[in-house]
C-alpha cells in the first residue's frame, strides 16, 4: 500500500493540479477550448503520473512513469510560456511557472538517484 500522504512530490504534483484546474477555467471562460484542454491534460497529467509510480511494478517502471511526468511537465511549461506570451490569453500567475520549475527539479533528481541506485 502506498503512503501518499507524506510524499512531497505527490503533494506537489497533486497541489500543481489543483493550480492548472483553476487557470484553465480562465481559459474557458475566454473560450480557448483547445488551448485548455491541451493544458489540463498535460498539467494534471504530470501528478498521475508520479502518483501511479507509487505502485510501479519495478524501478524500470517506476523511472519510465517519472519520465512520464517530466516530458508533460515540459510540455506544460510550453503551453503556459504560449499563454503569457499572447495578449489574447490569461497570463498565468508567476506561481504557476515557479512551480513547475521546482517540480522539474524534482522529478529530474529522483530519476537519477533511482538510475543509481538501480546500478549499485
Amino acid at each position: 500500500m502506498r503512503n501518499i500522504k507524506d510524499n512531497p512530490i505527490v503533494n506537489m504534483t497533486f497541489n500543481f493540479s489543483l493550480n492548472i484546474i483553476e487557470f484553465v477555467q480562465q481559459l474557458k471562460q475566454q473560450k480557448d477550448w483547445d488551448l485548455a484542454s491541451q493544458l489540463f491534460r498535460s498539467g494534471t497529467s504530470i501528478g498521475s503520473n508520479v502518483w501511479e509510480a507509487q505502485n510501479a511494478e519495478s524501478s524500470k517502471d517506476f523511472i519510465h512513469k517519472f519520465k512520464i511526468s517530466a516530458k508533460e511537465c515540459d510540455e506544460t511549461e510550453y503551453w503556459l510560456a504560449l499563454c503569457k506570451a499572447s495578449v489574447h490569453l490569461p497570463t498565468p500567475e508567476e506561481k504557476l511557472f515557479t512551480d513547475r520549475e521546482s517540480i522539474s527539479k524534482v522529478l529530474s533528481k529522483i530519476i537519477g538517484t533511482t538510475k543509481r541506485n538501480m546500478n549499485r
